[in-house]
């Protein structure tokens, strides 16, 4: 579904992206973990273009996507939704307005058609009273859930999540991570940065281990936890588990 061909990516003097080359499969979880500053958020970023690679190719669903133009990208990027540390909600609109601008925006659907889609998502994260609050209204938590179905409300084909939880209290990290589940579970394709060692364990079709710009190792959960090979990665786990 996405392929990585050295991806290259500087900023100024700072190579934070190495000669990458990966692959993701139609309804694999890859799930990112590495140290601050590994160039996890970046690579997922290049993914969608919202980061231009300095060098390199990532190919989606077969076509080459670092050579599209301006208006592509946008059709790009309706296929793969994307859900940042902080919720990125517009403060003015209404919970429902939030998720319906975009499918309205684009012309992807009518507004009575949206309308329905939110409310039906709404309904699905247990948040259809909040259709008409303001986001100033909702918790950490629900603003995240919130920003989740707002993604959803595009059908996208793939589902980036960049540290989803790291700006929520502990309490309310559980209940996003459960409708993430949810989501892995019904088969949807999954790229995840995140810190949350337990969910790479449970969730994860394959965990990667990034440091300094490199992928230095991936496996499934199981071998990854359990059988390290890679000096940083063991002394990365050693500090996290």
């Amino acid at each position: 579904m996405i392929d990585v061909k050295h991806l290259d990516k500087v900023f100024g003097d700072n190579h934070v992206l190495k000669d990458l080359n990966e692959h993701i499969e139609q309804g694999e979880k890859v799930v990112i973990v590495g140290p601050s500053g590994s160039g996890k958020s970046t690579f997922l970023r290049c993914l969608n273009l919202m980061e231009k690679p300095t060098s390199g190719h990532i190919v989606f669903e077969g076509k080459d996507i670092t050579e599209a133009k301006s208006k592509e990208v946008n059709q790009i990027r309706q296929k793969m939704g994307m859900v940042f540390q902080h919720f990125n909600l517009f403060p003015h609109l209404t919970i429902k307005d939030n998720i319906t601008l975009a499918p309205i925006k684009l012309k992807i659907m009518t507004k009575e058609e949206a309308d329905k889609k939110a409310m039906e998502l709404l309904k699905r994260v247990g948040l259809e009273d909040k259709a008409d609050a303001y986001p100033a209204q909702l918790s950490g938590g629900q603003k995240q859930r919130i920003a989740i179905v707002r993604s959803l409300a595009m059908n996208p084909e793939v589902m980036l999540f960049d540290e989803p939880t790291s700006a929520l209290d502990p309490e309310m990290v559980g209940e996003v991570l459960d409708l993430m589940k949810q989501l892995a579970d019904e088969g949807m394709t999954m790229v995840v940065v995140t810190h949350e060692m337990g969910f790479a364990r449970e969730v994860a079709s394959r965990v990667m281990f990034m440091a300094d710009g490199y992928i230095l190792e991936q496996n499934t959960p199981e071998e990854f936890f359990g059988n390290p090979q890679n000096d940083r990665l063991k002394d990365f786990l050693s500090k996290v588990l």
